[in-house]
């Protein structure tokens, strides 16, 4: 099958689509014939040695849509072949990732794929939203309380938006001010594109990374979530700093499934490349600017 890895760290340059053999799946995992992959920054950051030394080479990607091509020991009793499935294919550095043909997974990170959308769109949603899904639980802010989301007009940050307003959170959004009214669509009751300072807020929620900048806007005593683990701030005034690292949860992912069906959830896809295009949609993700997922179709 092919599979996109790095072999050296680089720029978009690095990317290469190699031929190797198909994975098998062990017990309580299943295969996935991939139908879309997304491109995230993560994907990027192994392939710049972000994460060290890719050894004989790093699979890419984390998102998978597509459907059950083989089940190992004990997967059966959930999952079969030909069932239509989205998954998080958890790990920065992996052999293989979900940029490839195929894919195996543990079957507690699968959920049935969306049934309104297609599978380029459904690529979207595991990694992103499980982050921002995630991230809102580590915020533990109550219906009422306020929450600005820092790149709001971004994967994770669009995400945040959707769901905190969901949740019953106001939110304001944090993003350029011609992303206004994208954000605003998505759910923020109020908007600032960082000139204009907004009021103090019980939460931030904090995709774009800024770090200890964003606490400017909490309140004393409120809560810092950022989306790099170990990266988060040391907390100032009170504030209790923390930063998610995503897990794969097929009944979390499921949950965002039903929300997409049901129109509570946009899915949204900037632009589809062949995977053996793969280096010309890092290319794209490095330009910047981009407004929804950058999704690879094996």
């Amino acid at each position: 099958m092919r599979a996109v890895v790095v072999k050296a760290a680089g720029g978009p340059e690095a990317v290469q689509i190699v031929e190797t053999a198909r994975p098998e799946p062990a017990a309580g995992q299943v295969r996935i014939k991939v139908a879309a992959t997304a491109l995230n920054p993560v994907d990027e950051a192994v392939r710049a040695g972000f994460f060290g030394p890719v050894g004989d080479g790093a699979g890419l990607g984390w998102d998978i849509a597509g459907t059950v091509d083989a089940v190992g020991a004990g997967a059966g009793a959930v999952w079969g072949v030909g069932d239509r499935v989205v998954a998080l294919h958890h790990g920065a550095v992996k052999a293989l990732g979900a940029h490839a043909e195929y894919a195996v997974v543990d079957a507690s990170a699968v959920a049935a794929a969306p049934a309104s959308v297609d599978a380029a769109a459904a690529a979207a949603l595991p990694l992103n939203a499980l982050t921002a899904d995630q991230a809102l639980d580590l915020l533990g802010l109550e219906r009422g309380r306020s929450v600005l989301v820092t790149g709001a007009a971004g994967a994770v940050g669009g995400f945040a938006v959707q769901l905190a307003a969901g949740r019953g959170l106001e939110v304001t959004g944090l993003a350029r001010e011609a992303d206004e009214e994208l954000v605003r669509s998505l759910g923020a009751a109020h908007f600032t594109a960082g000139a204009v300072r907004p009021a103090s807020v019980d939460g931030v929620l904090d995709a774009a990374v800024l770090g200890g900048a964003a606490l400017e806007w909490v309140r004393d005593g409120g809560v810092y979530v950022g989306v790099r683990p170990g990266a988060h701030p040391a907390g100032v005034r009170g504030i209790r700093t923390a930063a998610v690292g995503v897990t794969a949860d097929g009944a979390r992912l499921a949950g965002l499934v039903r929300l997409v069906d049901e129109g509570a959830l946009r899915l949204r896809v900037a632009e589809s490349f062949p995977l053996a295009d793969s280096a010309k949609a890092h290319a794209r993700r490095g330009e910047g600017g981009v407004r929804g997922a950058l999704v690879l179709v094996p």
